[in-house]
């Protein structure tokens, strides 16, 4: 069981492939970009990468959609009144919208972030147990995702859900590992 980047941490200078002219500092250079790559490479790297790159395109698509919304945050939250938020001043309207719309955004965020990290995290371990780097990875990945995500709404639940991360991943990987000029033509 080899993970990925988990190839026994910093390699000493001389397994570099360093050359007999480097000075101090491009040695120095060479190292810090092998361990970025280590760690980008690594099962936590690529898990922590795909969350906060979940949680920032859930956050642009959470306020993307919710000031797209038709349903306006009525004034309930305003105490003692029952009118709606048409009859409010316009500062008091943006500031209910905006609270409305960041709630929102962080809410996609979250959901977003989670999912990244749950599919990254499982389609890395997956590879490095199974030691391919294939399409069933990202099937066993996402079937592992869905399920974990559907798992507190029951049996059916998760296996709906299992089944729709799976499918939906095989269709994208297939179609990222299609031959390239394959992928210009026209599927009509």
């Amino acid at each position: 069981m080899n993970f990925p980047g988990s190839s026994g941490g910093i390699r000493p200078l001389g397994s570099m492939g360093a050359q007999a002219g480097m000075d101090a500092q491009q040695l120095q250079e060479q190292q810090m970009i092998n361990t970025m790559q280590m760690v980008m490479e690594s099962c936590p790297g690529k898990t922590a990468m795909a969350g906060v790159m979940g949680f920032a395109l859930g956050g642009a698509f959470g306020l993307f959609m919710s000031s797209m919304r038709y349903d306006t945050p009525m004034g309930s939250n305003l105490p003692g009144t029952i009118g709606t938020i048409s009859d409010l001043p316009i500062r008091q309207q943006l500031k209910i919208g905006l609270r409305d719309m960041g709630k929102q955004s962080f809410s996609s965020a979250k959901n977003f972030g989670l999912i990244g990290a749950i599919f990254s995290g499982t389609e890395c371990c997956i590879e490095g147990l199974r030691g391919k780097n294939d399409l069933w990875n990202g099937v066993a990945g996402g079937c592992l995702t869905g399920g974990a995500l559907g798992m507190k709404a029951g049996p059916q639940a998760a296996a709906l859900g299992c089944g729709g991360f799976a499918a939906f991943s095989a269709a994208i990987d297939w179609y990222m590992r299609m031959p390239e000029d394959e992928k210009r033509m026209p599927v009509i």
